[in-house]
């Protein structure tokens, strides 16, 4: 069966509040992979989290941040800023936080699609998260 064509024009409503805390917008979606737009406001910090069962991939379109990633032993702090790249693996524990002055924004696609709110397992924090 062939799948539908997708149009969809970035809404200014957010869609949803991922479990993380960010803010998502829906974009389009294919059996391999779900896109959507995702917002932090200046000043906070996402919950630290893992996922279950997919992968990641982000491209950074406006603001300034910090991404945290941890596999194992192994983890970095890398300065997020529109036109960075970047993955997320299976398995990586997260957690980023807008350093700007503006709104961070960033594009994630999901591979496969995004499951539901189960997906994200809560994670020890690296950055505090202020109430």
């Amino acid at each position: 069966m062939t799948e539908p064509f997708q149009t969809r024009a970035l809404s200014e409503d957010v869609d949803a509040i991922a479990p993380d805390q960010s803010e998502i917008r829906f974009l389009v979606q294919v059996q391999g992979g779900s896109m959507v737009h995702c917002s932090l406001p200046v000043g906070a910090v996402s919950l630290a989290v893992t996922h279950r069962t997919v992968a990641e991939v982000w491209y950074v379109v406006a603001g300034q941040g910090e991404l945290w990633r941890q596999q194992g032993d192994r983890q970095d702090v890398v300065t997020l800023r529109a036109g960075l790249s970047l993955s997320i693996p299976l398995g990586t524990q997260f957690q980023f936080r807008n350093t700007g002055t503006d709104p961070l924004q960033f594009i994630i696609v999901t591979m496969p699609p995004w499951p539901g709110a189960d997906e994200a397992v809560r994670v020890p924090d690296y950055w505090p998260i202020s109430s």
